[in-house]
């Protein structure tokens, strides 16, 4: 379970600073990693081991402009050379089109206020994996932290939720996961809310609000997009 994990250690003793743009991306990738060890898609195995699919870290398709996305998967460019970095089963390098795309998305406070942006965030991202055709399988995470409590960081000045002004996250995670599945998941071939406590304050702790339930629901997803996989490409 890579991508559960790596996105655990955004928040378990550590400081989440929301504005590191790049750690949707560092979640979103490990999905393709999670689809490969998992073995049911026995074209992706062996595309991903004779190297000719890769991930595409700019998530661009080569010779096309695109917005950045978190994860690309696609053909290798033929005269490019894959990258096999450490402790990945996937190479990586540019790509000739896009197979797959994964976006994530993470609401840890003022949830009701971030969640139109959020949505409008998803929307584009999936109409720029489409943009070039090829029927790519778009696959969406949104973590939602329900937490009773919340401390954000501007530099290093705190702003922590009081309840009132500024509403807890258990307070607001309920309708802002309704508007997720209303009007977020229909856009994506697969969705998934990843559901979280965290406080962001030391030491720091985390914990997922139903594990089993998480593993089984992200099990099921990585079968389904292994499936459909097989029957698109």
């Amino acid at each position: 379970m890579r991508l559960l994990n790596k996105f655990r250690s955004l928040f378990e003793n550590t400081k989440y600073v929301h504005r590191n743009s790049n750690l949707g991306n560092q979640v979103a990738v490990e999905f393709f990693e999670d689809l490969v060890d998992l073995g049911k898609s026995s074209k992706l195995v062996s595309r991903v081991f004779s190297r000719d699919r890769v991930v595409n870290l700019r998530n661009t398709t080569t010779g096309r402009s695109a917005r950045r996305g978190d994860g690309t998967f696609g053909e290798l460019v033929p005269t490019a050379t894959p990258v096999l970095e450490e402790d990945t089963l996937i190479a990586r390098g540019p790509t000739a089109n896009i197979e797959m795309g994964a976006e994530t998305k993470i609401v840890s406070k003022a949830m009701i206020k971030q969640v139109d942006r959020v949505i409008g965030d998803l929307e584009r991202q999936v109409r720029m994996f489409r943009k070039h055709g090829g029927n790519p399988l778009c696959i969406g995470f949104v973590g939602v932290n329900w937490s009773e409590s919340y401390t954000s960081y501007e530099g290093e000045r705190p702003f922590a939720t009081d309840g009132k002004k500024y509403k807890h996250p258990i307070q607001e995670a309920l309708a802002a996961e309704k508007r997720l599945i209303i009007e977020a998941q229909p856009l994506f071939d697969e969705f998934l809310i990843l559901q979280f406590s965290a406080t962001n304050v030391p030491p720091y702790p985390f914990q997922w609000i139903n594990y089993k339930k998480l593993v089984l629901e992200y099990n099921a997803l990585l079968t389904r997009v292994s499936r459909e996989y097989d029957l698109r490409y």
